[in-house]
């Protein structure tokens, strides 16, 4: 009874607290004109994010035009971008299933709440069409299903919107402002084909040395972050996609930019220059499957192995482990280099994380992944691999130390077989020349034996012979010394070997003090 009492006693307080409560009507929810800009420009860091999402909505409208059969199975999903620089005009128009005209302006008003959400679409918060109104001074959707006669067309006047943003006293709500910057219309446009969708940048604003208006700089973008095939330049890119094509539908695009030739495709080739003329040969792929939670495949991840010889430059376009999901980059490349025991090591590394699991989600302005179990586990189980390339490139960097050491050793060998052939020193300075080059042909002989560098011990212990056996000859007594000096008597030879003994011991630079002592040699008699 005691314990009843005392329960009764603990609820008390909340009891008193809800009795005491009145419960009223909340006002009306506000919702102001700046959260239009912050879907829109600030919802993206760099300016080039906005062709990432205008291509991730055309491969979604492809997709969708393939699933219900007005696309073929067999037919490519096209985009092509126009660029204009007089007019400052960008137009990107795909193939997809496009917008009818019943739900065209609703669904290109309509902030959040997108249709694709909890589908297999890779967009699913309704706000990357805004992603121009920032950087345009018009921005211009357009669709046509078949059947229809006219073009479904929205004017966005972002100078307009961006003025009313501005404007200190204008509490008007996102509603209507957006009706206000808005004109919806039907066109006749004939030209347009019979089933499209296309988004149109006019007067794009100038930013980053102009590179929205730059063909080749919108190229580089897109080969990196869009759904595109591997180059045929590429011969691990066949292995690569039929790998990525037991998991997921890669939904490549062909994308062209002003009507090229050649379609958009990724930046991996078969090797790439590394600076100072050396080249770098992909040689390996390594395949992880990530294991989700609850035991099904969360990510395939790949990595090309090379011999790891030092940090990719940027403009490979492919350096770092890179996160994508639905083929379409999430970030960029310096996402995963906290995995790596050191940071550099990530720019060492080529490689992609394809994520599956649909709980692995891309945050808002996907640039990263939302916090969540599933993404933990995620980066848990690629920290193994991280882990293996930093040992490949720790590895690879004694190995060139070792390399280093035995080239050295090797010259240091030549330089005194140079000046012992050369006869221009006493018998005591050969000799003992000879046992230092004796000496480091013994190193020699110690580097050549390191694990790391089996695969090459035979050309390096031929090496050593070589060297041993040429030194062998030149202090042999019974070879005679071809040298100017034999034909002077003894006393000037001896001057002459005493100060060419000391050209070379003060000298910092045997080659040079050797090439100054040929050239005495020739001018005596």
């Amino acid at each position: 009874m005691s314990s009843i009492g005392t329960a009764k006693l603990a609820r008390a307080p909340s009891d008193l607290r809800e009795r005491s409560a009145e419960r009223h009507e909340l006002p009306e929810v506000v919702i102001g004109k700046d959260v239009l800009e912050l879907v829109s420009s600030g919802m993206y860091v760099d300016p080039m994010t906005i062709y990432r999402e205008y291509i991730q909505n055309s491969a979604d409208a492809v997709d969708a035009a393939r699933d219900s059969g007005v696309l073929a199975a067999d037919e490519l999903g096209r985009v092509d971008i126009s660029v204009d620089s007089e007019s400052r005009t960008v137009r990107i128009r795909d193939n997809g299933c496009g917008i009818a005209f019943p739900k065209f302006a609703q669904k290109l008003t309509a902030l959040g709440g997108s249709a694709k959400r909890g589908t297999l679409a890779r967009g699913f918060r309704g706000v990357g069409r805004l992603a121009g109104l920032g950087y345009a001074q018009e921005l211009i959707f357009r669709s046509r299903v078949a059947g229809e006669t006219k073009v479904s067309q929205l004017r966005w006047d972002c100078r307009r919107l961006k003025s009313a943003l501005r404007e200190v006293g204008d509490d008007r709500g996102v509603a209507d402002l957006i009706r206000s910057a808005t004109t919806f219309e039907r066109v006749g446009i004939n030209d347009a084909p019979e089933r499209f969708f296309e988004v149109e940048m006019r007067g794009i604003v100038r930013l980053q040395n102009d590179r929205l208006m730059s063909p080749s700089a919108i190229s580089e973008y897109l080969s990196q972050v869009a759904p595109v095939p591997f180059s045929a330049k590429f011969a691990l890119g066949a292995e690569l996609t039929d790998l990525l094509s037991r998991h997921i539908d890669l939904g490549s695009l062909d994308i062209r930019i002003d009507d090229a030739e050649e379609p958009v495709t990724r930046p991996h080739r078969d090797n790439f220059s590394l600076g100072d003329k050396q080249i770098v040969n992909f040689e390996g792929i390594s395949v992880v499957e990530v294991p989700g939670i609850d035991g099904n495949v969360a990510a395939v991840a790949w990595i090309l192995h090379h011999e790891y010889e030092g940090a990719l430059s940027a403009g490979t376009l492919v350096r770092g482990l890179r996160l994508r999901t639905g083929n379409v980059q999430v970030g960029d490349n310096f996402l995963l280099e906290d995995l790596f025991p050191e940071a550099r090591f990530n720019a060492w590394s080529v490689g992609e994380v394809h994520v599956i699991d649909r709980r692995i989600v891309p945050n808002g302005r996907r640039d990263h992944f939302e916090q969540n179990a599933h993404f933990n586990n995620l980066v848990n189980h690629l920290a193994p691999a991280a882990r293996d390339i930093a040992r490949r490139c720790r590895t690879s960097s004694v190995r060139r130390r070792w390399q280093r050491e035995f080239e050295l050793h090797a010259q240091s060998v030549e330089q005194c077989l140079g000046v012992i052939t050369q006869g221009s020193v006493s018998r005591p300075e050969r000799e003992r020349l000879a046992l230092s080059a004796e000496q480091t042909l013994l190193q020699m002989s110690k580097v050549a034996g390191k694990e790391l560098l089996a695969d090459s011990v035979g050309e390096r212990i031929n090496k050593i012979d070589s060297l041993r056996a040429q030194l062998g000859d030149a202090m042999n007594d019974d070879v005679p010394v071809s040298s100017p000096l034999m034909r002077l008597p003894d006393a000037q030879r001896q001057t002459y070997e005493h100060f060419f003994e000391l050209v070379y011991e003060c000298s910092t630079n045997r080659v040079a003090a050797k090439a100054l002592i040929d050239r005495i040699l020739l001018r005596i008699e």
